[in-house]
């Protein structure tokens, strides 16, 4: 398998493998170790201590959108808070957002029902102090085609990225030399301050 491989296999997969039990199944066995050990071959040569996880879902139930993301343990180790860089995987088409995002449950906490509108404002503002990425990682907002405070949170905290058709996942060379981009921003947020605006 290569990077390109397992992000196709969930790109494909998941929309079938959700009318069956998360449990023992074969595609949440590849998002939970299958691609997180791809991405993590991939991340080998970039230098750095980075924590590598991959979510279908929580107990029984498949993740309306499903995820593979790449923390700084310096920053965060988890989704919920800080930000990272993350592979969403759209409901509504075939296609993946390599995303720098912000942790969405936290502000969902701190922020109840205006946490949409907080995020999308912290988003905004850190996409300026990242303005020497907007050619490389145009991509300012992303949609997931499914409703519910998750993936509407996710939409909002998307800060910048790219968006893979289906057909753009076989090339493995671009799809790492992208990570290495994404990568890029990431250190330069934590480098200006992270989310302190």
């Amino acid at each position: 398998m290569s990077l390109g491989h397992a992000l196709r296999r969930i790109v494909e997969e998941y929309p079938l493998a959700r009318t069956d039990p998360p449990a023992g199944h074969p595609l949440a066995h590849v998002i939970r170790k299958g691609a997180p050990d791809e991405l993590r071959r991939a991340l080998a040569p970039l230098d750095g201590p980075f924590l590598v996880k991959g979510s279908p879902g929580r107990g029984s139930n498949w993740a309306t959108v499903p995820w593979l993301a790449v923390f700084d343990p310096a920053v965060t180790t988890s989704a919920t808070r800080g930000y990272y860089l993350v592979y969403l995987f759209p409901a509504h088409r075939e296609a993946v957002h390599l995303s720098l995002a912000q942790g969405t449950v936290a502000a969902i906490r701190e922020h109840g029902p205006r946490s949409g509108d907080h995020l999308r404002a912290s988003g905004a503002r850190l996409r300026q102090r990242l303005s020497d990425f907007s050619d490389v990682l145009p991509v300012s907002a992303i949609t997931l085609g499914s409703a519910g405070e998750l993936p509407e949170g996710y939409e909002a905290a998307h800060i910048l990225g790219l968006t893979y058709e289906l057909d753009e996942l076989g090339d493995e060379r671009h799809l790492r030399a992208d990570l290495a981009t994404g990568l890029a921003a990431y250190r330069a947020l934590k480098a200006r301050g992270g989310l302190i605006l």
